[in-house]
């Protein structure tokens, strides 16, 4: 990851890096004044218990499942009620207030050592023929309710509203646009939208714009927009700069933030996903988890193989934290690397080490790649890219074309929210011990404006 160093981190991360420890030595200065150490690490044996009765749950039905369920409960209400009747809770919550705080500071110093670089902006005039294209229905009708058509109106720009009931084609509409003269295109609607029209402004090389109008808004969140007020993207007609990103390509169709092969995949294919999501998803879980149906598959990012991963997500940029849905954000979007996230869980031992381990666990793994190639026992691999249910001709080849897109966004914007980076605590022990100061590096986004 591109990182730079701000100005007077040095001295605070230090700090903050020795609290976390002092605090660790908190944590067993009260497992000892307890005397109890075995009751004390029942704490940790009630969260692997957890973690494998939820196993059972997902990966089985009936009766199996039912105790699955009740173990992922009882265990840790047992460790709480044992806690309580042997006089060990004061000592328990110090223990587990302690080490909240040292999580905290630790990665509070990570965090101020070494935050992500901005993208690079640079000042821009206002389009003449801007062409917003805009899905009426997308997050539930934030198009209207917002006045987006009129605003956009207002500052000068043609509004194409999609026909929801006649199968639209956003690329072909945004291509007619540039035909008939568009110097910037821009999409109100889910980042599925988005990403197809992207492309066209891509291989016309015309800045394109973010309305933050679907359900999730990944894509706005990661450039820093205002996602609570989609209107407000429309500053960057009038008051914008513009950045360069990379755009994700899968079997030569563009993604703005996902591709998922797997489990998800294949069940957002099921036509009854939509309309009762858990269900589907438990339903079809234990089959899927066992091998018993879906594609089986294969996975290889830059000459490394994964071999049969329950999920995969490969995402334009990587994440700042793994996970199996890819959760945290991506801190920038012009490293020209495809962020790789492969999960295989075989039983519930691997559960219980990742209710204890997290990210960390053996049945994760995260990396970058300039180039995925996902092949399966089957014709057709079960793809799910932007949150689109596809079916893709096997193999499935997955790249990132750095620096293809110009997007202009509102010069005065929110900023993407942070994440906190995952605790390495040999790091935090370097730190701590390190008695040099640190090299003042200005940490903004770098701009011209």
């Amino acid at each position: 990851m591109n990182e730079v160093e701000p100005e007077g981190s040095g001295t605070a991360a230090r700090t903050l890096a020795r609290l976390a420890l002092l605090c660790l030595a908190g944590v067993v200065t009260a497992v000892v004044a307890a005397g109890q150490w075995l009751l004390l690490l029942l704490g940790l044996v009630g969260l692997a218990l957890a973690g494998a009765g939820i196993w059972w749950a997902l990966a089985h039905r009936g009766v199996a499942r039912l105790c699955g369920a009740l173990l992922a409960v009882a265990a840790p209400v047992a460790v709480l009620v044992l806690y309580a009747v042997s006089g060990l809770w004061p000592f328990a919550a110090t223990a587990l207030g302690l080490w909240a705080a040292a999580l905290a500071c630790a990665r509070s110093a990570l965090r101020r050592l070494r935050t992500p670089r901005g993208m690079h902006s640079h000042p821009v005039r206002p389009p003449r023929r801007p062409v917003l294209i805009m899905n009426p229905l997308s997050g539930g009708g934030k198009v209207a309710e917002h006045g987006l058509v009129e605003q956009a109106e207002a500052l000068g720009a043609r509004v194409i509203l999609l026909d929801v009931d006649d199968s639209p084609d956003p690329a072909a509409l945004a291509r007619q646009a540039v035909a008939e003269g568009a110097d910037l295109l821009g999409v109100a609607g889910g980042d599925g939208t988005q990403a197809l029209v992207a492309a066209v402004a891509a291989e016309h090389d015309v800045p394109f714009v973010v309305l933050a109008a679907g359900t999730r808004n990944h894509f706005a969140m990661d450039l820093g927009l205002d996602r609570d007020d989609p209107a407000s993207g429309l500053k960057a007609l009038s008051h914008g700069v513009e950045i360069r990103v990379d755009l994700g390509d899968v079997a030569a169709r563009p993604f703005v933030n996902t591709v998922s092969f797997g489990t998800y995949a294949e069940i957002v294919q099921r036509p009854e996903y939509r309309e009762a999501k858990a269900s589907t998803t438990l339903d079809l879980l234990p089959d899927l988890l066992a091998g018993e149906v879906g594609a089986q598959l294969t996975a290889t990012a830059d000459g490394r193989r994964l071999e049969a991963p329950h999920a995969l997500l490969v995402s334009n940029n990587p994440y700042v934290q793994a996970g199996p849905m890819g959760g945290g954000r991506r801190s920038h979007l012009d490293g020209g690397r495809l962020g790789v996230i492969s999960l295989r869980i075989e039983g519930p031992a691997q559960a219980a080490e990742l209710a204890l381990r997290g990210e960390r666990a053996s049945g994760i793994t995260s990396s970058t790649s300039r180039r995925v190639v996902v092949e399966a026992d089957e014709e057709t691999i079960p793809v799910a890219v932007d949150g689109e249910a596809l079916l893709l001709p096997q193999p499935v080849v997955c790249t990132v074309r750095p620096k293809a897109l110009r997007v202009r966004v509102p010069r005065n914007r929110p900023g993407a929210p942070y994440t906190a980076p995952s605790v390495d605590w040999r790091r935090v022990v370097r730190l701590a011990l390190k008695r040099t100061s640190f090299p003042a590096v200005k940490n903004q986004e770098q701009s011209d404006a």
